[in-house]
């Protein structure tokens, strides 16, 4: 489990292709400090599982769904990655509760920068926009943040100068996918209102 917090802007520095997967490795010296075989990393969103660590790099394997429902599969040797560990027990939960399991891609469609801050506007899958809302909170590769405006195909976001310096949604641009998480607390509470009547340890229970 994640917050949404970006701990680091690493680099991917390998991409080896594995026929129905491919291999990626990663520069990280923050989260890579204390990585080990197993450990658990999100990569732009993405929960991936750390194979090897060494010299402040990693590598994790990425299979053909992981690839395909993703944007991991448009990156390559030089593409800049938000990086977070999972939060411990115990820890601040500065964002929000995020998985690590992307729902869908989006695509940047407008960037309005201002004084301090830049309104960033982001097409919306239809299966998805169900779950986001205004003032809610949504992740975008791997950066929780609050929606500012909720339309039927897209939302918008506004990104404060931090999150504008030290994320890649400083750096992407109109055209460019991002990796969507919507709220998982969303989804579970769909599933139960629409669930009807269903047992409970032995017991019915009506909505």
């Amino acid at each position: 489990m994640f917050t949404g917090i970006v701990e680091e802007l690493g680099e991917v520095t390998a991409v080896e292709n594995l026929g129905d997967a491919s291999r990626f490795r990663l520069r990280g010296p923050v989260v890579a400090e204390d990585a080990k075989h197993g450990d658990s990393i999100a990569v732009n969103g993405v929960c991936l599982t750390v194979v090897d660590c060494e010299d402040g790099e990693f590598t994790a394997d990425v299979m053909a769904e992981t690839l395909n429902r993703s944007s991991l599969g448009a990156l390559e040797a030089g593409s800049r990655v938000n990086l977070e560990r999972p939060m411990t027990l115990g820890g601040r939960l500065g964002g929000h509760l995020v998985q690590g399991h992307v729902d869908g891609t989006g695509q940047i469609i407008d960037r309005k920068p201002s004084e301090h801050w830049e309104i960033v506007k982001v097409s919306l899958p239809a299966d998805l926009s169900r779950y986001v809302v205004e003032k809610g909170s949504i992740t975008v590769d791997g950066v929780s943040l609050t929606v500012v405006d909720a339309g039927p195909d897209y939302f918008t976001i506004s990104l404060i100068p931090t999150t504008l310096a030290l994320t890649t949604l400083g750096i992407k641009q109109a055209g460019d996918p991002v990796n969507l998480e919507v709220d998982v607390l969303a989804k579970y509470v769909e599933r139960l209102l629409g669930a009807g009547v269903e047992p409970l340890h032995g017991k019915e229970t009506a909505k």
